[in-house]
């Protein structure tokens, strides 16, 4: 079983631009919009995040992962803790190694409650720094399922999700560095839409020299004629009212759009000046066209 390192791997440890884009498998068992979309990315970005039921029921992310492989482009598998326990989260791992995935991104997930699956019971047996140790250490260490080891398991390249909007920042730069050290090799934030946050947020991260232990990915996701676009008495947290404004005030969907669009390459263009970026994730959000489209207006490529 290989053991040489991912393209992701290599592209961190050459201190190299990284751009990723971020996938949501399909809500049914046909993989043709699936592939559509991968076809259309490949070659454009280093690698692509697999979500795992992040806001829906969707096909497995390691079934979706493996497809997006089979398309020529390396995939990054999300796995959350919140579904599974600890002996399902390591089989997962293991059978994503068994089809030549290694990039594993470690994340609790969204509460079941802020999804349509809110009958759903969690499992959060493990939290995402437990998993990232676990994910670490399974060829030497598999105390977490009382076994001594795993032998052949891994090597994995590890990630894991930074909150730069979250509360307290205190909390959520404590379990940055506990992710760091737990193995971590690179982090994507959750989407930014306030860029004088993410840069307040930003300086700690620098000071404390996280940049230079991870590479650390700032992430882009266009806001959706959707709930993002009709803010109410409650917007969504994060993201300051002029912006949605910005985008609700058009009345046709194309006009939203576009709005969106120009919005995610503005703040691509102002983060990309702060020292010791890594790069971004493009999340679709359902929408390739626009994640493509924001890739060739803000200028990132692959190369």
């Amino acid at each position: 079983m290989s053991t040489q390192a991912t393209l992701l791997q290599e592209r961190i440890a050459s201190g190299k631009a990284i751009l990723l884009a971020e996938i949501r498998p399909p809500r049914g068992g046909d993989p043709a919009p699936l592939q559509a979309a991968a076809k259309r990315l490949a070659g454009k970005v280093h690698a692509v995040g697999v979500s795992d039921n992040r806001d829906r029921v969707a096909m497995s992310a390691l079934a979706a992962a493996s497809l997006v492989r089979a398309e020529g482009l390396e995939p990054i598998l999300h796995v959350t803790t919140r579904d599974r326990n600890r002996i399902a989260l390591v089989s997962e791992a293991l059978g994503a190694q068994a089809l030549g995935i290694r990039n594993l991104l470690c994340t609790s997930g969204t509460h079941q409650t802020l999804g349509s699956y809110r009958s759903a019971k969690n499992v959060y047996d493990i939290d995402a720094v437990q998993l990232l140790q676990a994910y670490a250490n399974l060829s030497s260490d598999g105390g977490l399922l009382g076994e001594s080891a795993i032998s052949g398991a891994g090597p994995f390249c590890l990630g894991a999700v930074a909150s730069p909007d979250a509360d307290p920042p205190a909390l959520q730069l404590s379990r940055l560095v506990k992710k760091v050290a737990a193995g971590a090799k690179f982090l994507v934030t959750q989407p930014v839409y306030d860029p004088d946050r993410f840069e307040e947020w930003w300086k700690e991260v620098t000071r404390r020299g996280l940049h230079k232990q991870a590479a650390i990915l700032a992430g882009i996701q266009p806001l959706s004629d959707g709930p993002f676009a009709h803010p109410g008495p409650h917007p969504p947290p994060g993201i300051p009212d002029p912006l949605l404004d910005r985008v609700a005030s058009r009345s046709d969907p194309g006009a939203r759009r576009a709005a969106a669009v120009q919005i995610a390459v503005e703040t691509i263009r102002r983060l990309s000046d702060l020292p010791g970026i890594r790069g971004f994730c493009i999340s679709d959000d359902g929408d390739p066209g626009a994640a493509l489209q924001i890739i060739e207006e803000s200028g990132l490529g692959s190369d």
